[in-house]
């Protein structure tokens, strides 16, 4: 996405610096890619003011001229343009600039007279094409401001990165309401020269209506879910006055003439891809959205004839398509010179059907990206209104009839739940109720706080698709706050009682002795290159290199060792805990397996001056030995066997479950031989989950306060307790420790809370009694611990 800096400055009425719009892009999740200045060559060129212009003694043709360029400077210069005035302020560039069309000014004479620069026309600077004189300057402004600053030329644009899902950056409202919420101001659309003070209101409907003899239509089945259009007469096309074309220009786009480039502009300033048609080439005074018909072809704008399928829809008259939907107008309706009547059309499409016709087409444009990732829905009107009045503001005309916004379903934006606690819980912050309202206001919707129940009650702006849950509220509430706000310290935390997967237990083990062996983890591409009879294919690959899902991990090893020794590095110790595919037969997913593979070559050891400068190669014994690690490691109870030249691990039950040896690769003559191996790592069974119904009778509680050595551990105590207990004891805590006074040296006092419970029948004291005896009697005889005196 292109964007004017100066766009955006128009929306929050303030500067912006280019590096403080880029750090807070970034932080807002836009991040900007690429900054491209539009000053450029016209950076030098000055406002000058000819205080004198006279007759060249030597030409007819020729004026010659004092010209002052601020500072109480003053240049000479002789010019042949025919519209030079004393008085009046033109463009000055002086010796030594270059201009845009690649000339370097010189101090010359020209017939006799010295001319020290040149006064310049449109052409010159590329700002028009009227060669004929002087571009004349209305400006009151001092002599040698900058031009940039007089035009507006001293622009930036900025190439933002864009998640898929930020349809609602595809405009520069869209980028300047993120800023007007990072800034803390607000966000208004800019003011159009000579824009009508009012507009005529919309009339909503749910079934067709007409407006300046045009009905507008949404047939069942089609794309369209809302349809909204105007109709205005009297309209001069012509080029766009100079503010419109300069901003199209900044973001990279050739302005048309002034009905086709207010289309663009809206669609860069809202979001919202809109469509002019020339009134007097609609047929039969319909306007609809349907389903093309079979046989139906177009020419769009392109000047390309396309066949049309029955899936895509078109935008129609009364005797055939005139646009394909969502993506391009067609030619035979397109505004040209002639045109008189305009018909401004602003619909939404189907984000899904406007992908599909747009790829079975092979025709994307600036509309179907937006398109695809779903305008305002809500909005559409305003994007209408807009353009109708910067049309009457830049082509004239009268708006008949009221516009027409055609919504056969009408809808609300989604409401969610947002928990304060859940946002406390997920960014580690106590953030009020207060100042979460006002970060999810900023970015423009409406919040309803509920104290009564510590929640509040969200309305999703329209142009927000991208928020459904509550989770996306959440990480709002970061981004606008500021993640650089959010703490970074540890916080305090309770260890869980979930017990990791078996699987990732022993992949997390052998992770850690992979690289307690001195090997590096690599992460390569799960797909690439066929690489035998059995790889599995993707059904929409990157390219011709990546068309295949991998069947063993290896295969990307050995292409990072060939990299290293492009390199000039010899010694490479990698491996690798991944997924192998294979295929899963007709109709059926790719059977997956979870593997670790390693590679090694070079030398055994680092080199070392004890050595000599030579350290030996790794061989088949060191290979082996890692193998049989590894192997220990992925499947518990394997075996390594040589076979056919290769080493072989077995499970227990018999079935290979990984080889090793050397392998071949693109090696250089100083590389030392390649070898590696592939596993695949065991799943556990989980253990069934026992079950113990809830006690049916009371539990009967002991404190025993013991003098322990700090010798003996407490777990030693609790087993001991445990052991001696054996059929009444139910559990054992420690509720209290003491040191200090009173005690014999070396000692420590724990208490202990023993829990007894009986399985079919309520305790009595003499039962408890007489397994506390036994304890107490245990712990003196096994341990040496006693009770303590009080």
């Amino acid at each position: 996405m292109k964007v004017s800096r100066r766009w955006l400055e128009d929306f929050l009425k303030r500067p912006l610096s280019i590096a403080d719009l880029r750090g807070r892009l970034a932080m807002l999740g836009a991040p900007v890619d690429a900054v491209e200045s539009l000053a450029g060559e016209l950076a030098p060129v000055v406002v000058g003011l000819v205080e004198a212009a006279e007759p060249h003694p030597n030409a007819d043709r020729l004026r010659v001229c004092q010209v002052a360029i601020g500072g109480g400077e003053r240049r000479q210069v002789v010019t042949g343009a025919p519209n030079v005035e004393a008085g009046r302020r033109y463009p000055f560039a002086g010796v030594g600039v270059t201009l845009p069309n690649g000339l370097t000014l010189e101090k010359r004479k020209l017939r006799g007279e010295i001319s020290e620069g040149m006064l310049c026309s449109e052409i010159e600077l590329g700002l028009g094409a009227d060669a004929d004189g002087l571009m004349t300057l209305e400006t009151e402004a001092d002599p040698g401001t900058p031009l940039v600053d007089v035009l507006g030329l001293d622009d930036d644009r900025l190439e933002l990165d864009l998640a898929p899902v930020r349809g609602d950056l595809l405009g520069h409202k869209g980028i300047a309401r993120e800023l007007a919420a990072s800034l803390g101001v607000i966000a208004r659309l800019p003011v159009v020269p000579d824009a009508p003070a009012e507009l005529p209101p919309f009339r909503r409907s749910e079934t067709p209506l007409a407006a300046g003899g045009v009905e507008i239509r949404i047939a069942p089945g089609s794309a369209g879910r809302r349809f909204t259009a105007a109709v205005i007469e009297g309209v001069t096309v012509g080029p766009s006055p100079a503010w419109l074309a300069r901003r199209l220009e900044a973001v990279g786009q050739r302005p048309i003439n002034n009905v086709v480039d207010v289309t663009n502009y809206v669609m860069f300033e809202l979001g919202q891809p809109l469509h002019a048609y020339d009134g007097a080439k609609l047929r039969g005074g319909v306007l609809e959205s349907r389903l093309a018909r079979s046989g139906e072809r177009l020419r769009t704008l392109d000047e390309v004839e396309r066949a049309l399928a029955p899936t895509m829809t078109v935008v129609a008259d009364a005797e055939g398509p005139v646009g394909v939907a969502g993506v391009m107008g067609g030619l035979e309706s397109e505004v040209t010179d002639a045109t008189t009547t305009v018909v401004l059309e602003a619909a939404w499409w189907d984000p899904i059907a406007t992908r599909s016709t747009r790829r079975a087409l092979g025709l994307p444009s600036e509309a179907s990206q937006r398109f695809e990732r779903g305008p305002d829905l809500w909005a559409l009107p305003d994007a209408l209104r807009r353009a109708v009045e910067v049309l009457l503001a830049t082509a004239g005309g009268r708006v008949v009839e009221q516009p027409i916004d055609l919504w056969p379903e009408p809808g609300h934006p989604p409401r969610i739940f947002l928990r304060v606690s859940r946002v406390a819980q997920i960014l580690g912050i106590e953030l009020g109720m207060g100042e979460i309202e006002r970060t999810l206001t900023a970015i423009g919707a409406t919040v309803s706080p509920k104290p009564e129940d510590g929640r509040l009650a969200v309305d999703v702006p329209g142009w927000r698709g991208d928020l459904t849950s509550e989770i996306d509220l959440i990480e709002e509430v970061a981004r606008i706050h500021g993640y650089d706000r959010l703490p970074d310290e540890l916080r305090p935390y309770r260890i869980g009682a979930q017990i990791d997967p078996p699987l990732e237990a022993r992949t997390a083990a052998i992770r850690r002795a992979m690289m307690g062996l001195g090997l590096h983890e690599a992460i390569t591409l799960p797909i690439g290159p066929a690489t035998g009879p059995g790889s599995v294919p993707l059904q929409n690959p990157l390219t011709a290199d990546h068309a295949f899902l991998r069947d063993r991990l290896s295969v990307g090893l050995v292409r990072q060792v060939e990299a290293n020794w492009a390199n000039q590095v010899r010694d490479v110790r990698l491996f690798e805990i991944g997924t192998a595919f294979g295929p899963g037969g007709p109709g059926r997913r790719p059977v997956e397996s979870c593997r670790i593979a390693a590679v090694l070559t070079g030398g055994r050891r680092p080199a070392h001056w004890t050595d000599g400068g030579e350290t030996p190669d790794l061989d088949w014994w060191d290979l082996k030995g890692l193998f049989e690690r590894a192997a220990s490691l992925a499947n518990p109870g394997a075996s390594v066997q040589v076979q056919d030249g290769s080493l072989v691990a077995r499970s227990e039950q018999g079935a290979e479950i990984g080889r090793a040896g050397p392998l071949g690769a693109d090696s250089p003559a100083w590389a030392g031989p390649l070898f590696g191996f592939e596993i695949e790592i065991a799943e556990r069974a989980a253990s069934k989950l026992g079950f113990e119904p809830l006690p049916t009778v009371p539990a009967s509680s002991r404190d025993l306060a013991l003098v322990v050595p700090w010798s003996i551990e407490s777990g030693r105590v609790v087993e001991t307790m445990r052991e001696a207990g054996t059929g009444l004891l139910e559990s054992v805590s420690v509720v209290d420790e003491y040191r200090g006074a009173g005690l014999p040296d070396g000692t420590r006092s724990v208490a202990y809370r023993l829990v007894f419970r009986g399985r079919d029948r309520t305790l009595r004291d003499r039962d408890v009694e007489g397994v506390m005896k036994r304890i107490q009697r245990a712990l003196e005889s096994q341990l040496g611990v006693g009770i303590r005196a009080s």
